[in-house]
């Protein structure tokens, strides 16, 4: 049995001390299992591969496990990264996003609820129809494909099952991870391939740093937010736009790189918002950390290459 001890600040809050991160093994969460060390007790926590020494194994679909667990270790705060993220995988195997995205959310929403726990939960930019972008947060979500459909059900949950919450939502996720590609990572490695690839050029977000991402997530930990927020990065671009950025940035031949409209993208199942961008001015005026723009995002990338 994991026992802590419970603090309180002035205002009657809990202090945060210990923290669970799901899906720990993924771009974002190992980042936020690195960005919190030092100032918190981090229990990561993996259903696939186990990228941190004490992480351990949680299948959040089965609610007893969940509930058996944060009962147990008795968190101050879940940081819920763990989600099914594959669009396409999302469209055609229904039944396993909502299982994760939904099921699972709900279970660690409830969990965290019957402990008294805070709860961050990561969403998505593809909660809206994408037809005119940067949408702020009173901008009603209109999800077009599934995965939209499940995170924002996800949202949803956490809102009805916890009066202590945030909501994040964030947009293309990149940065370098062990075993996954991403964006970034994927037209980096083709390039280096010599690989010509085809990139949509109508089809725009506002790309994330995952280091950053988590940085401003401990911050909005550490100022105790509540509510919806966008936290993703700052410069509204095309993927083909940010394809040839990352080229520049990483010194590799951008006339490799083709543009392709979205209509003539064949390899995708589900549709894809056109315009799914992130206004991000109302959580930039809470933190000292800011969303970074591409240059910067990249440059950051860059430098921790070899680390």
């Amino acid at each position: 049995m994991v026992t802590r001890s419970t603090e309180t600040n002035i205002s009657g809050e809990r202090e945060v001390g210990r923290i669970l991160v799901t899906g720990a093994s993924g771009l974002l969460g190992s980042r936020i299992v690195k960005a919190a060390k030092g100032n918190y007790e981090v229990i990561p926590l993996h259903n696939t591969k186990r990228l941190h020494p004490n992480s351990l194994k949680l299948d959040i679909t089965r609610r007893k496990e969940t509930f058996s667990l944060f009962k147990n270790i008795k968190p101050d705060l879940t940081i819920h990264t763990a989600a099914e993220t594959n669009v396409d995988k999302c469209e055609t195997r229904r039944e396993v996003a909502w299982k994760t995205n939904v099921k699972g959310t709900r279970n660690v929403a409830k969990a965290c609820s019957e402990i008294s726990a805070k709860i961050v939960y990561i969403s998505t930019d593809y909660v809206f129809k994408g037809e005119k972008g940067l949408y702020t947060e009173e901008d009603k979500p209109s999800p077009i494909n599934y995965y939209g459909i499940t995170k924002l059900e996800g949202e949803n949950q956490v809102r009805k099952l916890c009066k202590n919450y945030v909501i994040l939502r964030t947009s293309v996720l990149y940065g370098w991870h062990s075993w996954k590609q991403n964006f970034a990572t994927w037209v980096i490695d083709s390039l280096k391939q010599k690989k010509k690839i085809s990139i949509v050029q109508d089809h725009f977000n506002t790309p994330t740093l995952a280091d950053n991402l988590a940085e401003i997530i401990i911050e909005t930990v550490k100022r105790n937010l509540q509510g919806l927020y966008h936290a993703s990065g700052n410069q509204r671009i095309s993927r083909y736009e940010f394809a040839q950025q990352i080229a520049e940035a990483f010194d590799l031949n951008q006339s490799l790189i083709k543009p392709i409209k979205t209509n003539n993208m064949t390899s995708w199942t589900a549709k894809r918002p056109k315009d799914s961008s992130l206004d991000t001015n109302k959580i930039k005026k809470l933190l000292d950390i800011k969303p970074l723009d591409i240059n910067e995002g990249l440059k950051r990338m860059k430098e921790s290459a070899h680390l």
